[in-house]
This record gives structure tokens, C-alpha cells and sequence, in this order.
């Protein structure tokens, strides 16, 4: 189910693939998985790719979404060499332009001293392996932070719409995406990376009515 927002569409395709139209008929990519896809749309003018899960950075993915022409955009850090198209690199931190589209790019990983570490005390997403986007849309700021948790060097960030992971385990979890929205201060918020796996199993209901009692449009998709 696709939701609108002014003239910007915006569909989560699955787990954390999501696509974004505008009004004017360019079509955006994050991250698009093909376990999740139901087809092979190839109407991608550009897609972004965030980090190197294989949940995230998929060839197959990639190549069903993308259009003939499509810019493949990803993070500086992931080893696109068996992607077979020439791909822009994104900066770890930074701000720079794809096709038009104006993207800041943000680091993204766990605190090492938090709960979202590996068996052997690692973060699942270390710092330096991932990033989170701003995308500036037809005049429409999307925020989508990808893997991460809520760090103070987000608390500079706003945005129209937000796309925030909440399935805990491997990033933030329901309840630190909620003070992470209330920060970003949205119109919209979309709730991604959630219930996909047993290990991300979340109530997206009652993060969409603990931020709706706010005032805060929450979109479950």
C-alpha cells in the first residue's frame, strides 16, 4: 500500500525496501532486497544503497528495480564489484548530489556500549560501515536513517517524512525510534525493519498510536 504525502509517493515494499515517486515522475529506490519484491518493475531512475547487508545491498534487488538508465548510488565502503554497472559512491558523512536529487549522507551503526551487540560484544553495525540518507525530493525532505541508533549528532536532523528501523535487535527498537521522530519533528513518519525476521519481531501499532497521541502522522505499510 502506497502512501502519499503532498505530491511524494511513498511505498515500503518490504522490510526495509522502500520506493519514493514524485510528482513529476522520478522514482527512488533505498535499498531494495529481492526477497521482499513481488516483481521486477525496472522503473528505477536512481537507487540508493545503504550498506552491505545482504538485506540492503542486493544485486538481484538492485537489478529488478532499476530502469535502463537508473544511477546506482552506494555507500563509498561496500565492494560493489559484482554489481556490473558503474555505481556513484556516497560519502560516509557529507552532503553531495545524485541526478539531481541533493543527499546528505549520515553515519549509521550501534553503540558499542548499548544493547545491540553480537554474542561477542560487538555492534551489529560498527561504526564506519553504514550510512543513513536525506534525500531532498521535489522540495520534500525524506529521512531515512537506515541501521542505526539514535545518536546526538541526529538531533540536528528535520525532515518531512521519516523511514526509521524499529524492529530492535540489530538497530533501534520501537521505542528509541519514537524519540528519534519526535526529533526529527516530521509531518509523516513510516516505520521499516520490523517483523521480518523473529529476531525484529515489533508492535508497529503501538509506535503508530504512542506517536499519533502527539500529533505525529504515523503510516503503517
Amino acid at each position: 500500500m502506497a502512501v502519499e504525502y503532498d505530491h511524494l509517493t511513498i511505498d515500503r515494499l518490504g522490510h526495509a525496501s522502500v520506493r519514493l515517486e514524485t510528482g513529476d515522475g522520478t522514482v527512488v529506490y533505498v535499498d531494495p532486497w529481492s526477497d521482499v519484491l513481488e516483481d521486477e518493475p525496472g522503473d528505477g531512475d536512481v537507487v540508493f544503497v545503504t550498506h552491505a547487508d545482504f538485506d540492503h545491498y542486493d544485486p538481484d534487488g538492485i537489478a529488478a528495480v532499476a530502469g535502463p538508465d537508473a544511477t546506482v548510488a552506494v555507500f563509498e565502503a561496500v565492494d560493489t564489484s559484482d554489481l556490473g554497472v558503474d555505481v556513484v559512491d556516497l560519502p560516509y558523512s557529507g552532503e553531495t548530489g545524485v541526478d539531481g536529487i541533493e543527499v546528505e549522507t549520515v553515519p549509521a551503526y550501534n553503540d558499542p556500549e548499548g544493547d545491540h551487540v553480537d554474542d561477542d560484544g560487538m555492534p551489529f553495525h560498527a561504526e564506519g560501515e553504514g550510512i543513513g540518507l536525506l534525500l531532498a525530493l521535489d522540495g520534500i525532505d525524506v529521512y531515512v536513517p537506515s541501521d542505526t541508533d539514535f545518536f546526538d549528532h541526529h538531533e540536528s536532523i528535520e525532515a518531512d517524512v521519516f523511514v526509521p528501523p524499529i524492529g530492535g535487535h540489530y538497530t533501534m527498537d520501537r521505542h528509541e525510534a519514537a524519540d528519534f521522530a519526535r526529533s526529527v519533528d516530521p509531518a509523516l513518519v513510516i516505520p521499516i525493519h520490523y517483523d521480518t525476521f523473529d529476531t525484529i519481531d515489533a508492535d508497529a501499532e503501538a509506535f503508530a498510536a504512542e506517536l499519533e497521541d502527539e500529533g505525529i502522522r504515523v503510516e503503517v505499510v
